[in-house]
């Protein structure tokens, strides 16, 4: 059976003078990128040249929203309504739209960031609101959210196409939902480890808990963080691992 999967990787989250950095290397390997859009990070310039690199690069853009916090990279939780959600999801995609459409390209698709996107996974109305957001302003556009989440559910009722995401080096508890970077064992620190679990999602639809039970997924999308260390190198390490293991990486519009 021949596998396919999107490969996406957040993107831009630098500020001027920018440099691109890994994300020049890594979009030779990813098929999307989720461009931070000013608000958990980015900045104007920012935007513009990583627009431009992904569009050289035929990668898929993606507006990577997320809440107003700066100084907490966006993955804090905060206290913040429907309606705000659904303002500041507005104010973030019309943004990054922006700059894609001044360089003769086409928004691909919308992922939530950090503190939101997690806020989100359970959290219905929230869910809602953001997919009420991407829908209003181009219902073309696919809804990445957390396989099995409310993002997803939101986005499938409201009339959109979604895209079930899992994460490669992160892990899961029982209901699905990824282990709070609070814990310790939130993070899988082996770049072996992390791809061979990242290969049973997409051809088993199960992942290993922390707890030692499986549970069931679905793998449209598998999210890379560009910001670590060895970001680079895993890059090009999962996308030939993939290949290797008969897995096709495919832009998402192939897939759903």
């Amino acid at each position: 059976m021949n596998h396919k999967v999107d490969l996406n990787c957040d993107m831009g989250e630098s500020f001027g003078p920018y440099t691109l950095g890994n994300d020049r290397v890594i979009l030779d390997y990813i098929s999307s990128a989720n461009i931070a859009c000013g608000f958990h990070a980015g900045d104007p310039a920012t935007m513009r040249e990583t627009v431009k690199l992904a569009l050289e690069k035929n990668v898929g853009i993606g507006a990577h929203p997320g809440l107003q916090d700066l100084a907490g990279f966006g993955r804090r939780h905060m206290a913040v309504t429907p309606q705000e959600v659904y303002d500041l999801v507005i104010y973030q995609i019309g943004a990054l739209y922006g700059f894609v459409k001044a360089e003769g390209g086409k928004l691909q698709h919308v992922k939530a960031h950090g503190g939101l996107y997690n806020m989100a996974v359970t959290d219905a109305k929230l869910a809602e609101a953001i997919a009420e957001a991407v829908y209003k302003i181009d219902p073309e556009l696919v809804l990445f959210g957390l396989s099995g989440s409310e993002i997803v559910k939101a986005g499938e009722r409201i009339g959109l196409r979604t895209a079930n995401e899992v994460f490669s080096d992160r892990t899961y508890q029982p209901d699905g939902t990824l282990t709070p970077r609070s814990q310790p064992n939130a993070l899988i620190t082996d770049p072996d480890a992390a791809i061979e679990q990242v290969i049973r999602m997409v051809k088993e639809n199960k992942v290993a808990t922390t707890q030692g039970t499986d549970t069931s997924l679905k793998a449209d999308t598998i999210c890379i963080h560009g910001d670590g260390k060895t970001a680079k190198e895993f890059a090009m390490h999962i996308s030939s691992s993939l290949k290797e293991a008969g897995i096709d990486i495919q832009h998402i519009h192939k897939i759903v």
